[in-house]
């Protein structure tokens, strides 16, 4: 009987919906939650026996053995059936982890949907009210201490703001439709951290932050995107809800080490770490600085932006050198293998053949033009 259970279970695995994990998406699952009735990839099933057997009860499809009425469950349920049932009522600004998503995220999304049943009650999702409250540790401006801060979320006043004392001034007001935040577990070292990234004084600025527990880190990356999506659908009544969501937080695009030379051809190159975040291309002397030296916003390749292999035949080549082209300045770059340079030439080439949307343009319009030696304005730092 065992044997034609797991013949049976790996029949039931091929169909429509449990042929990819319930949680993340990944193809042809090996594990299955028995008592839930939903087949889950090795990833996530480590996630699910995490939550506890009072939850949700693991078994490899194959390897262990397998009951009757367990296997009975499985066909009375299913992938397509658990999702209705678990994610009936997730919110528009909830980002839905892949297979690819970092840990915390999606260690989050399935105890959220199997503990805590917030999808199920919409009164749990502490992060919809538009507002929260609390601290976070951030890292000092100056120095690489991380201190408690109190950050203050209100969706109705567009803002976050955090205080080193609680009965003074907040040190800081930032705009939520203005701000974009990301996880950064490497970078900062830390699996429950973020970075939040907006514009000061006409230059970005970034915070980096984090808690021990993963729960409240991801309810305040939440919280944001939520209220984010909250006021553009106020601003934008008529508006598909899926292209609202793409406006609510972006990863960075990619982050890495480049050496650039400066804005004259005898300029020696310099390492320097590369963010791409949208439109801006950021470059700083160390990964968490505060601000980057420089910022190159990134227009469409119609208005005079380019990027290529190489350098012009007056500059200095380095390594696996590549040139990104703007209308006041070109850009030589260069990276430390084949492989890095090509990836790079390539996320930059989509950003370049995007058209510019209203927010685009506000952006480049708000971001400090410096003067170079010609006196020439330009969108970048020439340090």
């Amino acid at each position: 009987m065992s044997d034609n259970n797991i013949k049976y279970l790996l029949e039931l695995s091929k169909r429509p919906g449990n042929n990819s994990c319930a949680d993340c998406g990944s193809k042809n699952p090996e594990y299955a939650s028995y008592n839930i009735g939903i087949f889950v990839c090795a990833r996530c099933a480590n996630i699910h026996r995490c939550m506890g057997a009072h939850i949700s009860k693991v078994k490899h499809l194959t390897v262990d053995r397998w009951e009757d009425s367990q296997v009975q469950r499985m066909k009375d349920v299913g992938n397509l059936a658990a999702k209705m049932k678990y994610e009936e009522r997730v919110p528009p600004c909830y980002r839905i982890p892949d297979e690819n998503e970092n840990q915390v995220l999606l260690e989050q999304w399935i105890f959220s949907k199997y503990h805590r049943e917030e999808f199920m009650h919409p009164e749990r999702q502490s992060y919809s009210s538009g507002y929260m409250e609390g601290f976070l540790m951030k890292r000092g401006k100056e120095d690489s201490k991380y201190l408690p801060r109190k950050f203050v979320l209100r969706e109705a006043d567009d803002t976050l703001k955090y205080y080193i004392k609680e009965t003074k001034e907040p040190k800081a007001v930032l705009r939520i439709s203005e701000l974009n935040v990301a996880f950064a577990p490497s970078k900062i070292g830390n699996s429950n951290s973020l970075q939040i990234t907006f514009l000061k004084d006409g230059s970005t600025r970034h915070i980096y932050v984090y808690h021990d527990d993963p729960e409240t880190v991801v309810n305040w990356y939440m919280a944001i995107r939520s209220a984010k999506f909250n006021r553009l659908h106020v601003a934008y009544p008529s508006a598909n809800e899926s292209e609202l969501v793409k406006r609510l937080t972006q990863d960075f695009a990619r982050e890495g080490w480049l050496w650039k030379t400066g804005p004259r051809n005898s300029d020696g190159y310099k390492k320097r770490w590369f963010t791409l975040d949208n439109r801006k291309l950021m470059y700083h002397d160390e990964p968490l600085d505060a601000y980057p030296k420089g910022e190159i916003f990134l227009g469409n390749m119609m208005d005079g932006y380019g990027i290529r292999v190489g350098v012009s035949p007056k500059s200095k080549d380095q390594g696996y050198s590549f040139t990104l082209r703007t209308p006041d300045r070109s850009f030589h770059l260069s990276a430390e293998t084949e492989e890095e340079r090509d990836e790079w030439i390539q996320v930059i080439d989509q950003v370049l053949e995007r058209p510019l949307t209203p927010q685009d343009n506000a952006i480049a319009a708000r971001l400090v033009r410096k003067r170079n030696a010609n006196s020439s304005i330009n969108i970048f730092s020439a340090r």
